[in-house]
């Protein structure tokens, strides 16, 4: 497969650092490698407000490897994606050049709008919108949120509210107390106000925290929908079963396991906000949206990216 056809991207997430390499074929990806490291880098910010030596370190050695992953399959693009733990970081500045430096691989720091038109672009694949649509990407420090309709510009957003944030704030049991689980939706109702202002016909959730509540109800994980009766019966297990059990019995990561309680919560204050009965979960996000752009537009992704966000294709 020649080189001009295979991309990669690498998001640094506040739970995990994932890869994503994958053939290009017209507006289509084909995943040919698609897996993540669980670095807790947010949880690292969150504590001291700074990577740490030994954290920028493993930082550096996954971010090396998965470059060497992605151009011995061919890459012609390599995008590494510095999410909310980067942002957050004060040495930032460091690590954008520790990595660059040992990987040969420049690490972009996306604001919260970038990261909000990336994932948009993941969903829709260059296509432009026929009604107005919320794509939302619940990640463990942040929310993204972008709205966008066949006229308006795109309007983008990023909420400081998080599974893993709001699960290290309010969370001190395991499965958490009827206590604490009303904490986080308090929480998460206050935050999600802040959101864009919109009335979307269809919301789109991406990224770990939409996806791994889904494997916990069948019927959800078979459709790939978030109904208000489904997340409350999601809910409910979450209360009855600790994390292990979680993660033993609907195939979720432990560390995923852990913050699904507060993800579930986010996401009705999310139908909350925007007076919706359902969210739609995508398997695409912001990696398919930065290799699907990088590709389409160049060095210069970064300039065009509201416009780009809007969808190019006919």
């Amino acid at each position: 497969m020649g080189s001009s056809t295979v991309g990669a991207s690498v998001d640094l997430g506040s739970v995990s650092v994932h890869l994503l390499v994958a053939a290009i074929a017209g507006h289509r990806l084909e995943p040919l490698v698609d897996e993540s490291v669980f670095l807790g880098l947010g949880s690292a910010v969150v504590e001291l407000g700074f990577l740490a030596r030994p954290a920028r370190a493993a930082l550096t050695d996954a971010l090396c490897r998965y470059a060497d992953i992605a151009r011995g399959l061919g890459a012609a693009n390599i995008t590494f994606l510095g999410t909310e733990p980067i942002r957050r970081a004060v040495n930032a500045g460091s690590i954008v050049s520790d990595v660059e430096a040992a990987c040969g691989v420049p690490l972009h720091v996306l604001s919260h709008e970038e990261e909000a038109y990336l994932t948009l672009i993941g969903v829709t694949e260059g296509l432009p919108v026929r009604h107005e649509t919320l794509v939302v990407d619940v990640g463990g420090g942040s929310s993204e949120f972008c709205i966008v309709d066949a006229v308006r510009s795109p309007r983008a957003a990023g909420l400081q509210v998080g599974a893993s944030r709001l699960t290290d704030r309010f969370a001190r049991h395991d499965p958490p107390s009827a206590v604490e689980f009303e904490s986080m939706g308090r929480a998460a109702q206050e935050a999600v106000a802040a959101a864009p202002d919109g009335a979307p016909a269809e919301i789109v959730a991406v990224g770990g925290t939409a996806s791994n509540l889904v494997k916990v109800l069948p019927e959800a994980f078979a459709d790939r929908l978030l109904t208000r009766d489904r997340i409350a019966r999601i809910q409910a297990i979450l209360a009855d079963e600790p994390a292990e059990v979680v993660s033993e019995r609907h195939l979720v990561k432990p560390v995923r396991a852990r913050i699904l309680p507060a993800g579930a919560a986010i996401m009705v204050a999310i139908l909350d906000r925007y007076g919706a009965d359902e969210i739609r979960v995508s398997p695409a996000g912001v990696r398919e949206g930065a290799i699907l752009t990088v590709q389409h537009a160049g060095p210069s992704w970064r300039d065009r990216l509201p416009d780009l966000a809007h969808g190019w294709r006919t």
